[in-house]
């Protein structure tokens, strides 16, 4: 969800597609390559028009620097399903803009479904054109704009619902169609909570999990270690943070959950948010202008 008067924030518009390939390149290692896409045609990074929601801003020159696209990931060795290729798609839905996300092996075509936040149809077609079976859907909070389709999208795909922590239930419990033009939304309770330090995989490819409260006190964060990559939700923006003003929000939890979480993962962890483009923990430690390096005193 969006921080108050945040209207000029980059996001992707509707439909732009972002896709992320991770091949193995040397024999032990994988390169992802980005590549923004408009109804699945290649289309340069930087042509992406942006406007803003689920983030705060910060006012000083920091903030301004916004990430000109999403950058491809480092080359990291895998531990699991080494013949297996990867490949992430980002969807945006509903009219805040949210990064609903496929992510599948190339092989199987298995695939796991993240944050369907609503045009479950839109996510329907997507899954369909890409031609993968998705085996679950991942949560990362309940905000409406990440958790609003769970309900039908479960339903469609006859799948479980896995996430987000405990402590967001009562957001979930809040769901009620229409909202913020979302017609799917509706209330449920996910198949499993995700906990600091739990795991859930696909295809062989664990990712861990750590609890990130602050955004929203059941926020969690999706890492793989070997693809050095992470599913952040709304805890990190490139150039911002979520915002911390709704219910359950903390805004000194928050920091700590990113000082204390993820800064400690290493700097070359790249991640893709809930809103707008993807960006480094490298670089949100130069430029954040919530949490760099120079903004906090570290």
């Amino acid at each position: 969800m969006a921080h108050q008067g945040l209207t000029d924030y980059p996001r992707i518009i509707a439909s732009d597609l972002i896709v992320a390939s991770f091949r193995r390149s040397p024999p032990t290692e994988y390169v992802c390559h980005a590549t923004l896409v408009t109804e699945f045609n290649q289309q340069p990074l930087h042509t992406t028009t942006m406007t803003g929601d689920g983030v705060a801003r910060a006012s000083d020159s920091l903030s301004k620097q916004v990430n000109s696209g999403y950058k491809s990931l480092s080359e990291a060795s895998m531990s699991a399903a080494e013949k297996n290729q990867f490949q992430l798609q980002v969807v945006p839905v509903t009219q805040l803009q949210q990064n609903a996300m496929i992510f599948w092996s190339t092989e199987t075509r298995n695939a796991i479904l993240l944050d369907p936040g609503g045009d479950v149809d839109l996510l329907m077609e997507a899954i369909g054109k890409l031609e993968v079976t998705v085996k679950e859907i991942w949560l990362t909070h309940g905000h409406i704009d990440h958790a609003g389709g769970a309900a039908e999208a479960r339903r469609r795909l006859d799948v479980e619902i896995i996430g987000p922590h405990i402590d967001d239930q009562f957001l979930l419990d809040e769901l009620k169609p229409g909202t913020y033009g979302i017609a799917e939304a509706e209330s449920f309770t996910p198949d499993r909570y995700l906990d600091d330090g739990d795991t859930v995989a696909l295809d062989g490819v664990q990712f861990e999990l750590l609890h990130c409260p602050g955004h929203s006190p059941g926020s969690v964060v999706f890492f793989q270690k070997e693809m050095a990559f992470a599913f952040v939700g709304d805890v990190l923006f490139s150039g911002s943070i979520g915002r911390t003003d709704l219910p359950g929000g903390n805004h000194q939890q928050l920091i700590d959950s990113i000082t204390r979480k993820l800064w400690p993962l290493g700097e070359k962890i790249q991640f893709m948010p809930g809103h707008g483009p993807g960006s480094t923990f490298e670089q949100e430690r130069k430029s954040n202008g919530f949490v760099a390096d120079s903004v906090l005193g570290t």
